[in-house]
């Protein structure tokens, strides 16, 4: 039986709720993400011999990646091409630089305190539990739960917002005090949809909870020091508090991907039957016609899938297969014309060791994108991708224009 939490008001401003989960005893540690206070905190409490376990803020990858400072140098960036995450990649990378930023604002090591949670854990020989969800798993969902013409607004503002040069701001540090990089770096889309809100924050709320549920189901009495954002306090004490669901039904639940509109998956095979139409249709009336349209479709798809490869800065060949892959890929949707070019550049401009080492470093900076071979081959999948994109529906409007004149 789950007992009511117990506020335990402590000095410096770290909130922390007690909760009695059967014989288990779970104390909640609301931290700061940026603050030197929390880590020392952290410290202090893992020290005093209390705990038996220690739980964190962190998933899977997420560990790997703040204990493993070689994490992304052992990327295998063609199974990420081929894979098709290139773009969930750039993201990725892209949060972690905004982390960076942040830690350099206030000269501390991001997740400084996460890092001092696991360290401390190990000297005590304290086993350490990961409970929160994959952040590849809460982008997704939050990329589903959206409507699609919301989803670019939502991935150039978080852009945007990442690669600012601007100081930080107050308003920023202060929501920063209060949650994390994930709720930090959408606290603008978060505080304003709550179909943003649900999957970056409600939702991780439920899993870290079914989480703690899950890891104390049974066994023996534990006493377990949780370390968490102060913005996660609340939500994970109501969910420990109330939520009597199996945990296993709910952490499955959570990390379920939705998948898209039926119709959707049909929607690049009948643009494809719509501009083959259209050739037919052309010849049909004279050849003049017909080759016209295919020269429209050419020059416009591949021009612009070739200009988001030049954005790039992509290698003059990639740039030459953008212009000749896009037309060609765009009437096969099972392949696009981003992993031609991305395999083209990675082929002429292999990234080197240095260039993954390196990564945490150049994506702090905007020209650091351009300059990193790795983030290149990302930002020339991503941008000619898009080129081809937008060159499909101009040129497929351009080609019934012609037919309806």
């Amino acid at each position: 039986m789950i007992n009511p939490e117990q506020e335990l008001p402590l000095p410096g401003n770290h909130p922390i709720n007690q909760i009695g989960l059967g014989e288990h005893q779970i104390t909640l540690l609301g931290t700061a993400h940026i603050s030197r206070a929390s880590a020392d905190k952290v410290r202090e409490l893992i020290a005093s011999g209390e705990y038996d376990t220690v739980a964190i803020e962190l998933c899977p990858s997420r560990h790997n990646s703040l204990i493993n400072k070689d994490a992304f140098a052992k990327m295998d960036l063609f199974q990420v091409l081929r894979n098709g995450q290139a773009s969930m990649v750039a993201a990725s990378l892209a949060l972690s630089a905004y982390q960076q930023r942040m830690a350099d604002e206030f000269k501390i090591r991001p997740g400084e305190e996460m890092r001092v949670a696991i360290e401390c854990a190990q000297e005590h020989n304290l086993p350490v539990l990961l409970i929160d969800r994959e952040v590849g798993t809460t982008l997704k969902r939050v990329y589903h739960n959206v409507p699609w013409w919301k989803r670019w607004g939502i991935m150039s503002g978080m852009f945007g917002s990442l690669f600012s040069q601007e100081k930080v701001s107050e308003a920023e540090i202060e929501r920063l005090k209060q949650g994390d990089v994930l709720e930090s770096t959408f606290s603008q889309f978060a505080d304003k949809a709550e179909d943003i809100y649900l999957p970056l924050v409600d939702e991780r709320d439920r899993y870290m909870a079914a989480r703690l549920r899950q890891e104390h189901a049974g066994g023996t009495p534990r006493k377990t020091l949780a370390i968490v954002g102060a913005g996660h306090l609340k939500g994970i004490t109501q969910y420990l508090t109330e939520d009597q669901r199996n945990p296993e039904q709910e952490i499955g639940q959570l990390d379920f991907i939705p998948k898209g509109s039926g119709w959707f998956k049909y929607l690049p095979w009948l643009i494809v039957l719509l501009i083959c139409t259209g050739f037919i249709i052309g010849f049909s009336r004279s050849p003049d016609l017909g080759w016209q349209l295919v020269a429209d479709w050419v020059l416009i798809n591949g021009t612009l899938a070739a200009i988001g490869a030049l954005l790039a800065r992509g290698h003059l060949l990639t740039v030459l297969a953008a212009f000749i892959a896009a037309p060609i890929t765009s009437l096969n949707p099972t392949i696009g014309a981003g992993m031609v070019t991305a395999l083209v550049e990675t082929f002429l401009r292999k990234p080197t060791i240095g260039d993954f080492s390196q990564l945490r470093q150049d994506t702090t900076k905007l020209r650091g994108w351009w300059q990193n071979r790795v983030t290149r081959i990302l930002l020339v999948f991503i941008f000619s991708s898009i080129g081809s994109a937008l060159g499909t529906y101009i040129a497929g409007f351009t080609i019934f224009e012609r037919l309806s004149s």
